[in-house]
């Protein structure tokens, strides 16, 4: 039996970081609620900021209110390399997605800093501001607005509350005036590595503590409104109906059917939110709008479901005499890690005795917009049954303190080596 590896990090360190920042936002025992420019996101950036900095880094919040730490290289001119991830978190969340991916970075720096280490390069954390995209029903806000991805109209987006985006940002403490003045320098960034907690069940399908991402899928995601009449629900005949949450029924469990066509492919389709007005017992539904969430590794497959389901739409509309509007609020093709992070992976894996599996990850992270700029690469740690987006997500101490050497022992190699952006 291999011995276990030497472990450089402060595992205590890191585990009670990620109790402490847990307490923030707790609901029940073991969840947690900080949605994106919320009360509890800016107490949890704070608490963040302030590890950053007992850490030896620079910290700062950019006018899209990531939370960016620094520890300056010996040469500061040289491509960045940059770690992290998320602190927001879902309405109904755990304590790990997301946290440990800036905890565990910052936990890398500090060890840099007390093995007497300087890198080559500046490193910088980030947390990235609203990942999740529960919130204002679009992700990724963060890195998009730090790689210069924003699209029109973001800031007048509003949450279930009537806030705009814009207001939000106002209360958090940033100024959106500031997003004019802001220009992303393309080429500072050399690579990005993140940490992050499977969210799925096959590492622990292997028996594997951590592993190492080769792709994240393309998301779709879809904003429908279906328009009937609204009527007695005890005087209107069945057949003379206009029911739309009848026609949204349909379409949701025609969704279910595309996306189980091919049972060995990794297509996934969720309808997760959906509102109905009048919304009384006794009225036949007027309008229904909900969302989908279509995602695929296989573009051209994601696309042909994507058909075959707006004709579905259009079908069921034409038949209950509904009317309807689409709207795209993310459309993502899948990406791809680079072969040459994923070779140092494998390398730092090896020499601490571990033969992580490589596997694509369904969800989404920061990492798919950081793509478009930088080569990225990721490490996933094994999560309890597979649970995340629930105050059952669990992944335990060993597991992390495994995946946060990892990453430790890669972004030293990366970031002392010269030329170690090279692939």
């Amino acid at each position: 039996m291999p011995s276990a590896p030497q472990i450089q990090i402060n595992t205590s360190r890191l585990q009670q970081r990620i109790q402490e920042l847990a307490e923030i936002g707790k609901i029940g025992e073991t969840g947690v609620c900080r949605l994106a420019l919320s009360k509890e996101d800016r107490e949890g950036v704070e608490l963040v900021k302030s590890w950053m900095q007992e850490a030896g880094m620079e910290a700062s919040i950019d006018p899209f209110a990531n939370l960016i730490g620094v520890l300056k290289g010996s040469n500061p001119n040289a491509p960045v390399l940059m770690l992290g991830s998320h602190v927001d978190s879902q309405p109904y969340g755990g304590r790990f997605d997301g946290a440990i991916g800036v905890l565990g970075a910052i936990e890398v720096i500090q060890t840099l800093v007390e093995e007497g280490i300087t890198p080559e390069c500046n490193i910088e954390v980030v947390a990235f501001c609203d990942e999740e995209g529960c919130r204002f029903n679009k992700g990724l806000f963060g890195v998009r607005g730090m790689t210069g991805k924003l699209e029109e109209h973001e800031l007048e987006r509003s949450d279930k509350n009537g806030i705009t985006r814009r207001e939000a940002l106002i209360q958090f403490g940033c100024d959106p005036a500031d997003f004019e003045s802001y220009v992303f320098q393309e080429g500072r960034i050399g690579a990005f590595l993140e940490l992050h907690i499977e969210q799925g069940p096959v590492l622990e399908s292997l028996d594997a503590p951590i592993g190492i991402v080769s792709g994240i899928s393309g998301p779709l995601w879809l904003t429908v409104e279906m328009n009937g009449f609204a009527g007695h629900a005890g005087s209107v005949p069945m057949s003379m109906r206009q029911d739309a949450l009848l026609g949204c029924a349909k379409i949701i469990v025609a969704l279910n059917e595309l996306v189980r066509q091919d049972p060995g492919a990794p297509t996934v389709g969720t309808v997760g939110s959906l509102t109905v007005f009048p919304d009384s017992r006794n009225i036949i539904p007027e309008k229904v709008s909900f969302t989908i969430d279509l995602r695929d590794i296989d573009l051209r497959r994601r696309n042909a479901l994507e058909a075959e389901l707006l004709s579905v739409i259009e079908n069921v509309s034409r038949e209950h005499g509904l009317t309807y509007t689409i709207r795209e609020d993310t459309n993502s093709e899948p990406r791809y890690c680079a072969n040459w992070i994923k070779q140092s992976l494998h390398q730092e894996a090896s020499l601490m005795g571990l033969t992580p599996p490589e596997l694509m990850s369904g969800p989404f992270h920061d990492s798919l917009t950081m793509s478009y700029v930088c080569d990225y690469g990721m490490i996933f740690v094994r999560c309890l049954e597979g649970i995340s987006h629930n105050p059952k997500e669990y992944a335990s101490p060993e597991d992390i303190t495994l995946g946060t050497e990892l990453l430790y022992r890669t972004a030293r190699r990366m970031a002392t080596e010269k030329g170690g952006f090279q692939p």
